[in-house]
């Protein structure tokens, strides 16, 4: 079994993803949000929700309004999160440019994770630019999960060479 890494001191203002539970708990954020694609805007929010599990940097979901008409479109394949349920994914469709699978949401989530129904999380490194109050994300590495990482947050987080077994 691998060794788990020694998790990164916060400072103050800050959280150690290593301070998350097990299963993950679901928060209500107040705060900007935007995500930029094809050098437009195409979603801004004033408040969203934050999955914080263990390890991983907050995912951040979005209520559907904040999205501009049209840049979502249904894509194909479905996946299964043993905390939150069944997910359907979208393509975003901006600016003359299409990234797939790269957003998704739970249409019914399990009991937990009822707030989120419908609300849609988007991979940070699909797109140009994705903002929490005015500071440009950085993605969680590996490209399978979509946490966002700010100055807010420490690490290690999960998603790089070696951290599978976390």
């Amino acid at each position: 079994m691998p060794s788990l890494p020694r998790p990164d001191k916060p400072g103050p203002g800050q959280e150690s993803v290593w301070d998350y539970p097990r299963p993950p708990r679901l928060e209500r954020f107040q705060g900007l949000i935007t995500v930029e694609f094809g050098g437009e805007v195409i979603a801004t929010t004033d408040h969203g929700w934050r999955v914080l599990e263990t390890s991983h940097p907050p995912t951040y979901y979005l209520p559907p309004t904040a999205f501009t008409a049209g840049v979502l479109r249904d894509a194909p394949g479905r996946s299964w999160c043993e905390w939150k349920g069944q997910a359907r994914y979208f393509d975003l469709v901006a600016g003359g440019q299409v990234a797939r699978k790269s957003a998704w949401s739970y249409p019914r989530p399990t009991p937990q994770f009822e707030p989120i129904a419908d609300a849609i999380a988007v991979m940070a490194a699909a797109v140009d630019r994705c903002t929490v109050n005015g500071e440009t994300v950085v993605a969680q590495p590996g490209g399978l999960y979509g946490g966002w990482i700010t100055s807010g947050v420490v690490g290690p987080f999960k998603g790089g060479p070696g951290s599978l077994g976390w």
